[in-house]
């Protein structure tokens, strides 16, 4: 098969990318840092059906975009996230969805000396199977150490390296002598594009129950700084009719004024006792009523009636 020459390659790629940004109302940019070609086939084929993963030179993919802005103008916000080793993932079915699809296809990997280290290392406590002529190599990682049958033993858990920092040779050495592979890598989103929008992939994890709860906080500080500073508004309204309706009330109890929603009020005053009385009478009935489903009780023998409640030597 004879391969394209360069600028028939690149005219190629450029229509591909146009027509996915034209065909797919969202995407994925994901960074691609220490993914290896077997691992992307495998993401891909994950992907068939549900999402199109596209990678490239980030200058490639700003100028397509460029190309297209006076088709689709939003696309401008995509821009500023081009860079680094980034791609593409589109997709037109749910961004959760495709979003735990990528981040499931992760691949283990040994730490590598220089590599940053995505995720704090610790090294358990184990019988390692070393001999103890290698015990100067894990003092010099002062990684607490005994002799058991022979063999070098890592008396507790030690972390070796924290997320962030740079992977040393001699860590490296002790992991891989370990056979530890610390470190998975796969696609990492960064920023998710949908519709025009552009923003943190923390935003999928909110549910609407989150929604709902930021709203019916916020909607009680208005009405709360509404009632304090005497601003009628939609929010506060319902709590001022409430107050008002409190206020009517305890003016009717302490005057002759009444109206309909006041008369319980002053019967109660009247008479405390009649509501106390009604409400242990609320409270028995629900014994009764479990009386009265409960089977009536054996009746006594004949014998059981002639004893009197005596016994034999009485």
């Amino acid at each position: 098969m004879v391969r394209e020459d360069k600028t028939t390659w690149k005219s190629n790629y450029f229509t591909k990318l146009t027509t996915l940004l034209d065909e797919y109302p969202k995407c994925f940019i994901v960074g691609a840092d220490n993914v290896g070609s077997k691992q992307m086939q495998e993401i891909r084929i994950a992907l068939r059906g549900q999402a199109v993963v596209l990678m490239g030179k980030n200058t490639m993919m700003r100028k397509a975009i460029r190309g297209h802005l006076e088709t689709n103008p939003d696309l401008e916000r995509l821009m500023p996230h081009i860079k680094q080793n980034v791609g593409f993932v589109f997709t037109k079915m749910e961004l959760l969805h495709v979003r735990d699809l990528l981040l499931s296809n992760k691949v283990k990997a040994p730490a590598k000396a220089g590599a940053l280290a995505p995720v704090d290392v610790v090294v358990p406590a184990q019988n390692t199977g070393m001999g103890p002529e290698k015990t100067s190599f894990f003092q010099a990682l002062a990684i607490p150490t005994k002799i058991t049958k022979g063999t070098i033993e890592i008396i507790k858990d030690v972390d070796i390296i924290k997320a962030g920092d740079r992977v040393g040779m001699s860590e490296a050495t002790l992991l891989n002598m370990l056979k530890i592979s610390p470190f998975s890598y796969g696609l990492v989103i960064s920023k998710v594009y949908d519709s025009g929008s552009v923003f943190d992939p923390e935003i999928l994890d909110i549910t609407d129950a989150d929604l709902l709860a930021k709203f019916a906080s916020g909607v009680a500080n208005v009405a709360a700084m509404s009632l304090a500073i005497n601003y009628p508004n939609v929010a506060s309204v319902p709590h001022s009719i409430v107050n008002g309706m409190k206020n009517l009330l305890a003016i009717a109890a302490a005057t002759e004024i009444t109206f309909k929603e006041a008369e319980t009020v002053k019967a109660f005053l009247a008479d405390p006792s009649a509501f106390a009385a009604a409400a242990p009478a609320a409270a028995a009935a629900a014994p009764a009523a479990a009386a009265a489903a409960a089977p009536p009780p054996k009746e006594e023998s004949e014998e059981e009636d002639d004893d009197m409640g005596f016994g034999l030597f009485d």
